[in-house]
């Protein structure tokens, strides 16, 4: 929609049609309504959204205490949100290529080619938003993420609404992730995510999750990697940038991704934009990785302070520090505002955990 308004001929490509599922705890925080209000002009999705202001925190299997009057999150069923971007696109100018499987050809020296059988697309530029599992991300790098170091998440849709059912966090529902439970308009989202390589047995773990929740089996259990702040300095290759989770931005804490891919795509639609005003297309990418730095400065905070929170030997302190400390609470509240940064919450696990930043670096 941004490259749209910004002047230029746009084909929003995807294999398939929307509406689509997708898995996501469909969680718009604070910095993500902003983006969006910020792009799109209005004040929320015209989508419908569930929106919570008390938090039930708990980690590694310890209630750390219900935070109230927190700054609101708005919850959405990511198949509605989706549809809802993809209209405003089209609404904007975009050409409608859904539904069409199209291969890559990054050979071509005028910029990469989407063709098949029947149909072929040129460009100067190629903004690919085509996941963790990104092809394009694979035709360029021979992987579209590292294996040692991606995230798996699973999750399930619980039908039926039932307000009663608070917005909950389980840091430590995995190793080295966390669970969450989101109360929608129509259900509730559950799941657990972590790191892949210490998680044998995710299943397991899930069982466990929704059997403290108590939601019942059967659903419907859905799985798909996630990047986990294992994000890419340079976001794509040559004529092609990368967005969102192809580019791994999402924060490797709370999971969130939705913000970093509002704010990366609109990045690289006014990157490319320039570059093609200026006849240069070659210049998008630098541009590009340049507009990024301060998401990547946020990730790189955010994957210290996880290996914090993580490391075994350190967690009594963590636990202890964020169950007695209501300000550090409201720091990480204010983060998912999008009121602050990972600095700031950062110098205050620093002052509530003395000598923490030598232990978790070198594991003493």
């Amino acid at each position: 929609m941004t490259a749209a308004k910004l002047g230029l001929r746009v084909a929003l490509v995807d294999r398939k049609r929307f509406p689509r599922d997708k898995l996501c705890g469909g969680g718009l925080t604070g910095r993500a309504m902003a983006h969006h209000r910020r792009i799109f002009g209005t004040d929320r999705p015209d989508v419908p959204l569930e929106v919570r202001r008390e938090f039930a925190f708990h980690a590694f299997g310890q209630d750390l205490g219900m935070t109230r009057d927190a700054p609101p999150i708005h919850l959405a069923m990511r198949r509605e949100l989706d549809h809802h971007l993809v209209d405003r696109a089209l609404a904007a100018g975009a050409v409608d290529v859904t539904g069409h499987a199209l291969d890559l050809d990054l050979g071509d020296p005028a910029g990469p080619v989407l063709f098949n059988q029947t149909m072929r697309l040129t460009a100067p530029l190629l903004i690919a938003a085509d996941g963790v599992n990104s092809p394009t991300a694979n035709a360029l790098f021979g992987q579209a993420f590292d294996r040692d170091r991606i995230g798996f998440a699973l999750e399930i849709e619980h039908l039926g609404a039932d307000p009663a059912r608070p917005l909950r966090i389980d840091f430590g529902a995995a190793e080295w992730g966390y669970g969450w439970q989101f109360p929608k308009t129509t259900g509730t989202t559950v799941g657990v995510g972590g790191i892949m390589a210490r998680n044998p047995d995710l299943k397991a773990a899930m069982k466990a999750y929704m059997a403290r929740l108590a939601i019942p089996e059967g659903a419907r259990v859905k799985g798909q990697f996630l990047p986990f702040g294992d994000f890419r300095k340079r976001p794509g290759q040559g004529r092609v940038l990368l967005a969102g989770d192809a580019a791994g931005l999402v924060d490797p804490i709370t999971g969130e991704g939705i913000a970093h891919a509002l704010h990366s795509g609109e990045l690289a639609a006014q990157t490319a934009a320039q570059a093609i005003r200026e006849a240069h297309p070659e210049a998008a990418l630098g541009r590009y990785t340049t507009a990024l730095r301060p998401i990547h400065s946020g990730l790189t905070m955010a994957r210290l302070l996880r290996t914090i929170m993580f490391r075994r030997a350190l967690r009594p302190a963590f636990i202890r520090s964020f169950r007695e400390s209501r300000s550090l609470r409201e720091e990480y509240l204010r983060l998912l505002a999008g009121e602050t940064d990972y600095a700031p919450l950062m110098r205050k696990t620093a002052m509530r955990m003395p000598g923490f930043a030598a232990r978790a670096l070198f594991g003493r």
